[in-house]
């Protein structure tokens, strides 16, 4: 299959009830598959509100088991009816640990997998490290029906580091869920567009479409930004959505045409590993053991 249609699902997720939010995401994952979409990508933690604003023992309790995952059940006999694939961000209990994870289900409604949110934030209202260990799967990047897809969460889509390893391991399109907006303690300071940029230089520099969705809304002191979007591999933003509506928006790309641009634009071609040792410091400095 030559073509691949992407759609970004926005809506508001702060009511209570679990119920509530999953009927607005699957409602909206129904009206773009009528259209036609293929891999629908629905935003972060989308069975409620966005918790991490506060530390509040309490809320582990949203966190459930992989295997029963009532959530990930219903979704997946909503991407096997549909015959599309659906990324699905969920709080996950592991044991006695606890993780921000997406589960890749298939259009058949096979679970492809898990990714473990590797990058975890903590700042005034968005203090995810109180929840959150640091992912352990590495990056992750699956074959669906429609085409290899990586897929990062929330802050992971401000490293390039991430967006290059999935692209190296043969993703066709990045995809990011995520839940951003307003800095409780910075009321005047807007981070819409740079975290639009960070991504769109991800699509240029691995000549790769990439897709954000996000919550709107108002949820305690946070704002939500909206302004889910698509990209293709020129860093051109193909479908967006407002920063108030719900919906989704979609956007097609032709596979075999996006191979070869990336071949023939030569980022890989040129990258130069050898090089990059630095990378593997945190500080910069030499590499313990090298």
């Amino acid at each position: 299959m030559r073509e691949l249609c992407v759609a970004v699902v926005q809506c508001p997720l702060g009511d209570a009830e679990v119920a509530t939010n999953l009927a607005r995401v699957e409602a909206a994952i129904r009206s773009a598959a009528a259209a036609g979409a293929q891999l629908i990508l629905p935003p972060e933690l989308l069975e409620g509100s966005y918790f991490p604003q506060r530390e509040d023992e309490g809320f582990f309790d949203r966190a459930h088991e992989l295997e029963g995952h009532p959530t990930l059940a219903r979704m997946a006999a909503l991407a096997a009816e549909l015959e599309v694939a659906l990324p699905v961000s969920f709080f996950e209990r592991a044991g006695q640990a606890f993780y921000n994870s997406l589960a890749m289900i298939d259009a058949d409604g096979r679970l492809l997998g898990v990714y473990r949110k590797s990058h975890i934030p903590d700042g005034p209202g968005y203090e995810e490290k109180f929840y959150f260990r640091p992912g352990d799967t590495g990056f992750r990047v699956w074959q669906t029906r429609y085409g290899r897809v990586g897929v990062g969460i929330c802050w992971d889509q401000w490293f390039p580091e991430a967006a290059r390893a999935m692209t190296l391991m043969g993703a066709e399109v990045l995809l990011y869920p995520t839940a951003i907006g307003s800095e409780p303690e910075q009321p005047e300071l807007d981070t819409r567009d740079p975290w639009q940029r960070v991504m769109i230089g991800h699509a240029v520099a691995n000549a790769i479409p990439v897709a954000a969705a996000n919550r709107v809304g108002v949820e305690g002191a946070i704002t939500f930004y909206g302004s889910s979007f698509i990209a293709n591999a020129r860093g051109d933003k193909v479908a967006e959505l407002d920063r108030e509506e719900s919906g989704w928006a979609a956007a097609t790309f032709d596979r075999e045409a996006l191979r070869r641009e990336r071949a023939a634009w030569g980022f890989f071609r040129d990258r130069r590993p050898e090089l990059y040792g630095v990378l593997l410091s945190a500080d910069g400095g030499e590499v313990s053991g090298t």
